[in-house]
């Protein structure tokens, strides 16, 4: 079993700056890929937009909404996944989660990912 604890998030200005991490308890965190997934307000999890993936490969996935603005990393030695998200918007606004799949992205399919964190609020606002 995985556990994902993430952090990093808080309320900014449009325009604005955040690096959200990821950390995972277990061995095998390398082998994984991993997902940051979005969750509006009012969302459920099934509806929540995955906003980007790196897979094992360090081969990485954007949604079309933050192309050009966020930016996923990943450090095997700290068993941890990072999103640098500049040029915040209000749409932005969200529970950000991170969740783990097999050793290659499943961009979208939610299903497809087995364990999730608690997640972290970011909240764009002016």
């Amino acid at each position: 079993e995985v556990q994902l604890v993430e952090s990093g998030g808080e309320s900014v200005q449009p325009g604005g700056s955040l690096r959200l991490s990821c950390v995972a308890s277990g061995s095998t965190f390398a082998a994984y890929a991993i997902g940051w997934f979005r969750q509006a307000p009012g969302e459920k999890r099934f509806e929540a937009e995955e906003v980007s993936c790196i897979s094992s490969d360090r081969r990485t996935v954007y949604a079309d909404s933050v192309k050009g603005r966020f930016t996923i990393s990943r450090d095997n030695a700290k068993n941890t996944v990072y999103l640098q998200m500049n040029g915040l918007k209000p749409e932005d606004t969200g529970v950000y989660t991170c969740a783990t799949t097999g050793s290659y992205c499943q961009m979208g399919y939610v299903s497809e990912y087995d364990y999730w964190g608690q997640g972290t609020q970011v909240t764009v606002s002016s």
